[in-house]
């Protein structure tokens, strides 16, 4: 499967155009992760328990795109958007969504 974020694939030629797929993840950060991140703010560096929340988010996401598209009979997702965001109450929720185009290509 080939995800892209342009809109074609040189040297490929779209045999069909399959649909809109996408991929959704939200991942709650936990009261420590919170406190430790809030202690960087002020102090400054990385938060590396949210960076490895985003990470698996971004990858339950792309795994979520990428069946979707094999479902529609795809073998390319193009013109890939990806979204971040901070959801839920008081901001607790750390979600991605990528969205595409499901195709299935020639050559």
């Amino acid at each position: 499967m080939i995800i892209s974020t342009t809109h074609h694939l040189d040297g490929k030629e779209v045999e069909a155009y399959l649909g809109i797929v996408v991929g959704e993840a939200v991942m709650g950060a936990n009261l420590f992760s919170d406190l430790f991140a809030s202690i960087r703010d002020i102090v400054g560096g990385r938060s590396g328990s949210y960076e490895d929340e985003l990470t698996k988010a971004r990858k339950i996401a792309f795994a979520e795109l990428e069946a979707e598209a094999r479902a529609l009979g795809a073998n390319a997702v193009l013109a890939v958007d990806i979204d971040y965001q901070v959801v839920g109450s008081k901001g607790s929720m750390l979600m991605v969504s990528i969205s595409g185009t499901a195709v299935r290509y020639r050559g």
